[in-house]
């Protein structure tokens, strides 16, 4: 949807690396680390079908070239704590993919900014962490039954 993995992609970031990061925390809920791994790919995969999710993430990603990247002394460079429009796609995303529980897991990946995350600006590295979040979360209510 809105070619937004494509557009992912060109930001050097691959669904691979998304995966990767997701495993960094992931919590054994009786599915092996490998069946975790392939089975985050495809929920991630399936997001980023979804245009609600792609236009959340189309959106963090247009931001942070407009806000961050395109501009000289940027004032959100630092990610300042004043910024929550950020922190709001990252939740909503989250969200829209695993439910309530999703914005507790998005607050995990959110502070310990695993893999990818870590190198990326301030509106990107929260609505992949939502991404993740989403999915991982998605996953743990699944491996228990519920959902």
């Amino acid at each position: 949807m809105f070619e937004i993995e494509r557009r992912l992609e060109e930001k050097g970031i691959v669904r691979g690396d998304i995966v990767a990061a997701a495993m960094e925390l992931y919590v054994p809920h009786g599915i092996e680390a490998d069946e975790a791994a392939r089975r985050l790919d495809a929920k991630i995969g399936k997001a980023l079908e979804d245009p609600n999710i792609s236009s959340l993430l189309l959106g963090a990603l247009l931001l942070e070239d407009e806000l961050y990247v395109k501009r000289k002394d940027s004032e959100i460079a630092d990610d300042p704590v004043f910024l929550l429009s950020d922190e709001i796609i990252g939740m909503a995303i989250a969200e829209v993919i695993g439910g309530t529980y999703a914005r507790f897991e998005f607050t995990r990946y959110d502070q310990k900014k695993p893999g990818i995350l870590g190198n990326l600006g301030p509106f990107l590295d929260d609505a992949v962490a939502g991404l993740i979040a989403g999915c991982t979360s998605r996953l743990y209510s699944e491996s228990m039954g519920s959902v």
